[in-house]
Formats: structure tokens, sequence, C-alpha cells
């Protein structure tokens, strides 16, 4: 079974809590989920693999740690994911960026896929999939559902707010996949927001309704 972790650190709980603000415009929410982004990123990469290496510092050689094994990919889920794209590639600047764009059906609230863009070596990185909101979790399912499709094995999905209705539906069909989250809200309403939630990530992050 993957790991499922809320990351509470009091940065991320702090700059969570002005994001939720519904007084926070657009180019406020912008910055602040990219920090909180790049805030959880410390936590998400923690297990990457290192191997030795032997260096000349000014003093003396020395063996020294590097990063080792697969490379990363960060895949938003468009279109909300886009803002934290940047927050993690400020701590890898050297990762990749895919795309996979779903829409929700108003009506039903069943996601459809209709356009995905990965690095052609998706088989061999370390992919982290970025969304702000896991509400029912269709979303972050079928995205995961067309990694896999396409060769992808390594997979860690990054929310800042979920619901227990989507955690419960991802951990499900992926338990192989790390949940990381830096808020686990109380649930649904009847049209499928995210309660307390911070309404609708994409609308906020790019000042549409």
């Amino acid at each position: 079974m993957g790991k499922f972790q809320v990351l509470d650190h009091p940065l991320i709980q702090h700059k969570l809590t002005i994001l939720r603000n519904k007084k926070t415009g657009t180019k406020a929410f912008r910055e602040i989920a990219n920090e909180i982004a790049n805030l959880m990123a410390y936590e998400v990469t923690r297990d990457m693999p290192l191997e030795d290496i032997t260096i000349e510092t000014p003093v003396t050689k020395t063996t020294a740690k590097k990063l080792a094994g697969k490379k990363v990919a960060i895949v938003p889920i468009l279109r909300a994911g886009i803002g934290m794209v940047d927050g993690i590639l400020q701590l890898i600047p050297a990762a990749k960026v895919g795309h996979i764009g779903m829409y929700r059906d108003e009506e039903t609230l069943v996601p459809h896929e209709y356009f995905v863009k990965l690095p052609a070596d998706i088989d061999q990185r370390q992919v982290f999939v970025v969304d702000p909101m896991l509400a029912t979790g269709g979303s972050a399912i079928m995205a995961i559902d067309a990694l896999k499709k396409r060769g992808a094995t390594n997979i860690k999905f990054v929310c800042l707010v979920s619901a227990p209705e989507g955690i419960k539906a991802l951990r499900e069909a992926h338990p192989d996949i790390d949940v990381y989250t830096a808020a686990l809200d109380e649930g649904l309403n009847e049209d499928g927001y995210i309660v307390p939630g911070l309404g609708d990530a994409g609308d906020r992050l790019f000042g549409t309704r």
C-alpha cells in the first residue's frame, strides 16, 4: 500500500489559510499556491535515492552524496495543476513537465480526458502528479490511469486540499500510489466542492469564473 501523508508543517498551514480566505486575490493566490508546492516538494522528494561520488573540496578529497536513479517528471492535471508546477521546479529545475487535460461534467461530476502530452521517457521517470484539489478523486484516478497506460510505474500524487471521499477512491483505485496533501478537509458538499476547501482553484488561479 502506498503512503498517505498530510504535510502539516506550520509554514504550509499558515500559507494554506491565506489560500482559503476568499479575500485573497488572484496574484497572491497564484504565488502562495506555488510556495506551498515548493514546501511540499521537500517531503515528497524525501525518499529519492542517493549514491556516493568522490569530489574534491578546496581542502581535500571526500566522498559525498548525489541524487541517483530515476529522473523526475511533473505532471499537472489541467488546468489548476499548473498552479503548483513552478514551485516544484524551483527545487528540481531539471524536471520535465507533462500535461494531462481533464474536465468535469458539471451534472454527473464524471471527469473526461481531453489532452495528454508527456515526456517520451515517462516510463523511466519519478512522476509527480499535481492538482490543488482532490475532491471525488475521479480526475486523479483517470490521470494516473493515463500515466500507467503509457508505462509510468513510479507515481506520487500531490495536492493542496483533499476530501476523505477522494482519498478513499484514489487509494482503492491505485493502492500503490503515494498520496501527499497539505490538508484533509471535512468532505464534499452537494455540488462536489470540498468543505471548507478553497473554492474553485482554477478560477482563483486564473481570475476566471
